[in-house]
């Protein structure tokens, strides 16, 4: 049998949650039936959920996930069919993929390459199985292999490789397959989402397809599985170096399958791609939206709450709940919408209605904030549909500057308490918008960047409060171009307000004209900075030697901006440490629980800093 369609579905699955990821599994398998499928790959570790981290290291998880076979084996009938679970096997587990065909187990491929750089810690958990190697496994009174396997279907020879694998160049299985004569490779993924990565991603699909001379299919997971990492979803079909199918990617729907008609003996079959537009704004909009949604219903919120200040960050945060719910409901229809994210279904009839009770939003104001950050945070609520309210602060300030001065006799000024009179006002905002959130059992969005991340530009317990901080996987350069793409693409009206201002805390008395980048740096040196001291881990020197030839700005104050970067980032490095959990959606992030670990207590690179300053 030369001609075959073959199916790939993208799930979006939820560590041991057990019930919806079978059922999407068991949907998969009935959607692929449907559509008279001959071979179905689901992605990696999808009965179990990716994100089980150390549970893996357990003996009753894997051996769980083993159970759950029986279930599986039994929806499987004329279709083959590869689900992914963690294996236990003499001692170690092993990250595998299992073949199913007519209710009968086959043999287990087993993850030969483990992911152990960037977000990824596989060999924490996993061991890693050595090429060629097949041993046999016993289940239900059974032997069935397990290993470096290829398997025969309906005169298709059948290799594989599971993510990581096609990733190590020369090492890969692939070339093995190839001398096998091997016709369809199967990939069952876990591959996270960042910008720019599907390109990448498609070249490799489709260049495997003709480096090895045959079809590859390609299936990973979707959505955000544990909090961190977002999957895409998506599903590549390559014949021979020619992309021949592939899905609509960072969908809200829970399984997501394509098909396409395949001809082994290499006559070319018409098929129609989907179309999806990979330009960085356009990614960012999506990837956050369907990473707040599950956010929301996966850890059982009903709402979000936002303390809204008029700047861009939190502007950020308001669009980005509106697209979740635009985006949300053009998917999955507004009865859809309603029933996944879990909210009370009150009569909504549009986007509107459904965005004004998903998002309340507060203006907080003290003595030292503008009008015009009060007008941009009401334009910006208006636009997006959002609840708004706005509240005064000042007397509970008051109250805490009164308290300490009385109880210490000191008085405090801002010419010789400066942080602390800041770190008051933002405190203070705190506990009000704590307690909108309870009262709405909603999520409070903390709105911290990755550029305040960098140099701790925060107040831990003020502005770093809240369950989820959307946006500090990007900088703050980003950020302000994404909103000007905002304005014009997607049409917000107070976006105008909002980007015709100077990035400003506005904590000291207005007099003094505080802006962001006069206490730190211009943003997009910083930036810059970051980019080769935390991605290229370059030192101080290194650092300075390499952008000193973009001409940035003068050599003393390059030096200087430099010197103060590495300082702030030493110290602040606590403040990473308890940052609210944010989404990985750049080549690499900050925060020291997916991708940049650092000690919290160092040597703050003194001596390197004094090398620089006499470089």
């Amino acid at each position: 049998m030369k001609k075959m369609r073959l199916a790939g579905a993208a799930l979006n699955q939820t560590p041991l949650e057990w019930k919806s990821n079978l059922a999407n599994i068991k949907e998969a398998i009935l959607q692929a039936k449907n559509s008279d499928a001959d071979i179905l790959c689901l992605p990696e570790l999808c009965i179990t959920g990716y994100g089980c981290e150390d549970l893996f290291l357990s003996d009753w998880l894997p051996e769980k996930a083993f159970k759950k076979l029986e279930d599986i084996a039994t929806w499987v009938e004329d279709c083959f069919t590869i689900v992914g679970l963690p294996v236990r096997f003499k001692g170690k587990t092993y990250n595998s993929a299992v073949a199913i065909y007519q209710g009968e187990i086959l043999g287990f491929y087993c993850k030969q390459f483990l992911a152990d750089e960037g977000v990824h810690y596989e060999p924490r958990w996993f061991s890693p199985w050595p090429a060629e190697y097949v041993h046999y496994i016993e289940f239900n009174g059974r032997n069935y292999p397990i290993g470096d396997i290829t398997l025969d279907h309906k005169g298709i020879k059948i290799g594989f490789e599971i993510c990581e694998d096609a990733w190590r160049g020369e090492e890969r299985p692939g070339y093995r397959l190839k001398e096998q004569g091997v016709d369809l490779i199967l990939n069952p993924s876990a591959s996270h989402f960042a910008f720019g990565k599907s390109r990448f991603r498609e070249h490799l699909i489709v260049d495997s397809s003709e480096i090895f001379d045959c079809v590859y299919l390609y299936s990973n997971l979707l959505g955000n599985e544990t909090g961190r990492m977002i999957f895409d979803g998506e599903v590549f079909i390559a014949q021979k170096g020619k992309l021949i199918q592939k899905n609509r990617r960072l969908s809200f729907q829970s399984v997501n399958l394509v098909t396409a008609d395949v001809d082994f003996s290499g006559e070319e079959v018409p098929q129609e791609l989907a179309y999806d537009d990979q330009d960085k704004y356009l990614e960012f909009d999506k990837a956050i939206a369907l990473a707040l949604f599950d956010y929301l219903r996966k850890s059982h919120s009903r709402s979000f709450v936002l303390s809204l200040s008029g700047g861009a960050d939190s502007a950020c945060c308001a669009i980005m709940v509106a697209e979740m719910v635009r985006r949300g409901v053009e998917d999955l229809g507004i009865e859809g919408f309603i029933a996944k994210s879990g909210i009370a279904d009150q009569g909504y009839e549009n986007v509107e209605d459904l965005t004004r009770n998903m998002l309340y939003t507060a203006y907080q104001a003290t003595k030292n904030s503008s009008e015009e950050t009060f007008l941009a945070a009401k334009e910006i609520a208006e636009s997006v549909g959002a609840t708004f309210y706005s509240w005064s602060i000042d007397d509970v300030v008051e109250d805490y500057t009164k308290i300490y001065e009385n109880t210490t006799g000191e008085e405090l000024t801002w010419e010789d308490h400066d942080i602390p009179l800041q770190n008051i006002q933002a405190r203070s905002r705190a506990p009000m918008i704590w307690l909108l959130t309870n009262v709405k059992k909603g999520l409070l969005l903390a709105t911290s960047n990755r550029s305040e991340g960098d140099v701790g530009y925060a107040t831990m317990d003020g502005d770093t409060s809240g369950g989820i901080s959307p946006i500090a996987g990007v900088d703050k350069t980003f950020i302000r171009n994404w909103l000007k793409w905002a304005e014009k693409e997607r049409g917000f009206y107070g976006l105008n307000r909002v980007n015709s201002l100077s990035p400003t805390a506005e904590l000291r008395p207005s007099e003094q004209q505080q802006t962001d980048e006069s206490d730190l740096m211009p943003y997009h040196i910083l930036s810059k900075i970051e980019r080769e001291a935390i991605f290229h881990r370059k030192s101080p020197v290194e650092v300075y030697e390499t952008l000193n030839f973009e001409n940035l700005c003068e050599k003393e104050t390059l030096k200087k901006y430099i010197i103060k970067f590495f300082k702030l980032w030493s110290i602040n490095q606590w403040k990473r440490e308890r940052f609210a959990p944010s989404f990985h959606l750049d080549e690499f992030n900050v925060d020291p629980k997916t991708w940049c670990r650092f000690p919290i207590l160092s040597g703050a690179f003194n001596e390197e800093i004094e090398e620089l300053k006499n470089f």
